[in-house]
């Protein structure tokens, strides 16, 4: 940021304040305008980056009690914020930049001439700048124009990792190239797929002193063929036949980790329940998750003429329950 800069921008504006908005107002206003504008809720979007560059100089400022002084006398005293200019020759054209200062601090000669203070607004010469005569009057520290410079965060920068499910439940290390250079991220145990993952202070280096960004990793994780991640817990679909349902059955259970683990079904087990074995999902240093089972009983395609005649005379026994009463008075509720 310049100083001219400081003449231009309306900070109050910038943030939707008024000029008398206290530090709260200020700072919730601040709030509300970078979440609405961060990068990561418009990728691609170049204006709200520009905006939200311009929130965060406007912030700076004016949540800085003695920087917001001097950036209220600055603007007072351009009239809100005019661009100054070199007068011409003779003092000809605009009351620029040696007018005001010069009327500022009583540059009239003794003799009722104009006896004008002059100020170069060049870069070169013998004049100083306007930004280093203002670095001057508000205690501006050493850098391009005498203002002290601004802090300004790094910006945060996007990557992409795959794992494959077995490393996405234990967790792990992956080496990531990231604008030019390698980053290492610890990938939690029982990320999801999609999950997004922050590292702070791994996106690129803040501007005079500000901090570093952030490192975004959105992580794709490998579908399993039996196993999926619920949080701390896994799941899977555990097909048991008909009797073992009915009647109650202990089965076998795989687990992630190459072994089985007995399951107790009660009789009377319906489609859809779910069976929860402890101990057998994410490991956690708080403890580990569990092992979801959710039973899907399993109709046979074809029958037997044996296994025809038991289910007949099963369907003959069973023939005045009527499975659909209680679906019926739901219906009409």
């Amino acid at each position: 940021m310049t100083g001219q800069d400081w003449f231009e921008k309306d900070f109050y504006a910038i943030l939707g304040v008024p000029k008398n908005a206290d530090a709260a107002e200020i700072k919730k206003a601040y709030r509300k305008l970078a979440r609405t504008l961060h990068p990561d809720h418009n990728p691609g979007d170049a204006a709200a980056e520009s905006r939200f560059k311009d929130v965060g100089e406007a912030y700076a400022v004016l949540s800085d009690p003695e920087q917001r002084k001097q950036y209220d006398a600055v603007r007072a005293m351009a009239g809100g914020g005019a661009r100054f200019a070199a007068g011409g020759p003779g003092g000809a054209g605009t009351g620029g930049f040696e007018d005001l200062f010069g009327g500022l601090f009583g540059g009239g000669s003794p003799g009722g001439g104009s006896g004008r203070v002059r100020y170069s607004t060049s870069g070169g010469g013998e004049g100083a700048s306007f930004e280093d005569i203002l670095g001057g009057m508000f205690g501006g520290g050493a850098g391009a124009g005498g203002f002290r410079r601004r802090t300004q965060r790094g910006q945060d920068l996007q990557a992409t990792t795959t794992l494959p499910f077995r490393q996405a439940v234990a967790g792990s290390t992956v080496t990531l190239t990231v604008d030019g250079r390698s980053v290492t991220a610890r990938i939690p145990p029982g990320v999801r797929d999609g999950q997004k993952i922050r590292l702070r202070g791994k996106g690129r280096p803040g501007e005079g002193g500000g901090p570093a960004g952030d490192l975004v990793i959105a992580v794709s994780v490998e579908a399993h063929p039996v196993f999926s991640i619920d949080g701390r817990d896994l799941r899977m679909t555990l097909p048991v036949t008909f009797p073992e349902a009915a009647l109650g059955a202990q089965v076998e259970v795989p687990t992630l980790d190459g072994g089985t683990v007995r399951v107790k079904v009660p009789a009377g087990t319906p489609s859809g329940r779910t069976l929860r074995v402890r101990g057998k999902g994410v490991p956690a240093p708080a403890g580990d998750g569990d092992l979801l089972v959710t039973v899907q009983v399993v109709v046979p395609q074809r029958l037997s003429d044996d296994a025809r005649s038991a289910v007949e005379q099963f369907s003959a026994a069973t023939g005045d329950v009527d499975v659909r009463a209680e679906l019926r008075e739901r219906a009409v509720r």
